[in-house]
């Protein structure tokens, strides 16, 4: 049986996602379904609406650093939440959300996109062929 794949892309840095997702795609074989959220805030809730729909899950974003501890609590809310997802849930999530203090930093991370949807699709695997 085909396994279903969700990414969930912020957008709130458009140039940087459209890099995210690229790399990410280069990765998966497989059909996907793809939904854009405006900012990474909003990934970890759109991933819970859709636990019980996919066997795996892919969460792209970026979030830079400005002037104001926002960053931090953004960064720590979102991890954190979709880290007990995952664990709640028992369902791999790649997390390719790169968190840096400039854009330049962020541009030169796309690949994060990749290793995101390579770690989610090895622990796929890896889920699959325990429970034979």
């Amino acid at each position: 049986m085909r396994k279903k794949i969700l990414i969930v892309t912020a957008n709130y840095y458009k140039n940087i996602s459209k890099g995210l997702l690229f790399n990410a795609k280069k990765i998966l074989q497989k059909p996907f379904d793809l939904i854009f959220v405006p900012g990474v805030f909003e990934i970890p809730v759109t991933i819970a609406k859709n636990i019980k729909k996919y066997d795996g899950f892919i969460a792209l974003g970026c979030i830079i650093k400005g002037e104001t501890p926002h960053f931090e609590f953004i960064s720590k809310t979102s991890i954190d939440a979709i880290m007990k997802l995952s664990i709640q849930y028992k369902k791999p999530i790649g997390n390719g959300i790169i968190t840096c203090l400039n854009q330049k930093q962020a541009l030169s991370r796309q690949k994060k996109g990749q290793e995101a949807a390579a770690a989610m699709l090895s622990v796929l695997n890896s889920i699959k062929k325990s429970s034979k």
